[in-house]
């Protein structure tokens, strides 16, 4: 292993640390995080592809911009900023040509743009991108002159853009995400190891009781011979208050110190009346914990038609139930899956052939969907650094050594 601290590793978070803050723009998809989910011991069903990442599938390619600047009191349009986008390539930056796709909404409290139109013809054209819930618009606006600029044969663009938010840490009626940050993402994005946590559309994001942000996670499998893989990433930012979180099977939301979350200066007056002061003495102000959001994106190598991605994309669902959520009133749970297989049938001007997967052999690719969703969730949550945002609000990160207790026996904690 290398003898580089995870800051020198990581400058995002080296220059995070480094306090009054400065704008940081960060555009980084190739460094692997320290720790993963599966170095703290929590077990995982399936085989992950060498990267355990989304980028495992041929062609995938993942790009962050990271906005991060200031501290203190919130003021609209001056920060903290704690935010930014995440974008995907179904097919890399240098190809226009669209994908099989299918979509899914287990609770619709969110927004993913561009799935009317994916309903009716089964396709995504460009890329995908997740952001803040009021930066979409600005996102959505960059990806179609991308489109327009790099070429795509189409008169007019409706390209998937989704939210999740964050405005309990970031600056978010501030609207910090400019298009010169969402092409930073396009331009920069990668195959290969993809970073995760509070990165990204990640930043300013809470799940399950702790920090979250982006995670990633694949499976490879076998059919009548052949391989193919399932790789998913996530913008987790559901169930803030950890409430009936599962790890590895197990119940640790007694276990854990999940909804911590709580204002570090008392000389800073409260914007939002959610959270106490760190003050121990201090109680709830009034119970309200926002029920916040995921989205979670499936990609796959596999000849899905867009029926089968559709029942693909429905899948999460079941990875959210294995880790205790119950897609509360207020969260916005929207999936969407594609395939880049089946190049040759994308002409939407001439006939086609295309490779149908056997419907019966459809469990295997919703196994692995579920099994590395469950993953991507869960490494989101352990990549994510504690983060202090808007009025001074400390949201903190998943306690590795706790948890390492939980799985791995009593003097194997360094396995």
């Amino acid at each position: 292993m290398s003898t580089l601290t995870q800051l020198e590793r990581h400058p995002a978070r080296r220059a995070f640390y480094a306090l009054p803050f400065t704008l940081l723009l960060t555009t980084l998809s190739v460094a692997a995080t320290e720790e993963r989910a599966r170095d703290l011991g929590i077990p995982f069903a399936g085989v992950s592809g060498v990267e355990n990442a989304i980028t495992d599938v041929p062609g995938v390619e993942v790009g962050h911009t990271t906005l991060i600047s200031g501290e203190g009191a919130l003021e609209r349009g001056q920060g903290p900023i704690r935010t930014g986008v995440t974008v995907i390539h179904p097919r890399g930056k240098d190809s226009t040509q669209g994908v099989f796709s299918g979509w899914f909404t287990l609770n619709a409290s969110g927004e993913m743009t561009g799935t009317t139109w994916l309903t009716e013809r089964g396709l995504i054209d460009g890329p995908i991108a997740i952001t803040n819930t009021h930066s979409v618009g600005v996102v959505r606006d960059s990806l179609v002159a991308w489109m327009v600029d790099q070429g795509w044969s189409a008169d007019w663009h409706a390209p998937v853009v989704a939210e999740t938010y964050d405005g309990a840490l970031n600056d978010i009626n501030g609207q910090h995400v400019k298009p010169e940050h969402v092409q930073d993402a396009l331009l920069n994005a990668s195959t290969g190891p993809v970073l995760e946590g509070a990165v990204g559309g990640g930043t300013g994001m809470v799940c399950n009781g702790f920090k979250g942000g982006i995670g990633t996670a694949s499976r490879t499998l076998s059919i009548e011979g052949r391989s193919f893989t399932v790789g998913v990433l996530v913008q987790c930012n559901y169930n803030w208050d950890g409430t009936d979180l599962r790890l590895g099977s197990q119940a640790v939301a007694d276990k854990l110190p999940v909804g911590e979350h709580c204002h570090v200066d008392t000389t800073i007056e409260r914007t939002l009346p959610w959270y106490p002061y760190c003050d121990p003495v201090e109680v709830s102000l009034n119970g309200r914990t926002r029920d916040g959001s995921i989205i979670v994106v499936m990609a796959t190598d596999a000849p899905l038609l867009p029926h089968q991605l559709t029942r693909l994309a429905k899948r999460p669902s079941l990875a959210l139930g294995r880790l205790g959520a119950i897609s509360t009133p207020g969260s916005g749970d929207i999936f969407v899956a594609f395939s880049t297989a089946n190049a040759e049938a994308m002409d939407e001007n001439n006939f086609g052939t295309a490779t149908v997967f056997p419907n019966y052999a459809l469990g295997a690719i919703f196994r692995a969907g579920i099994d590395a969703t469950e993953e991507a969730i869960v490494n989101a949550m352990v990549a994510a650094d504690t983060v202090i945002g808007i009025d001074g609000l400390r949201v903190k990160r998943l306690p590795h050594a706790e948890v390492r207790a939980l799985f791995l026996p009593a003097g194997n904690e360094n396995q």
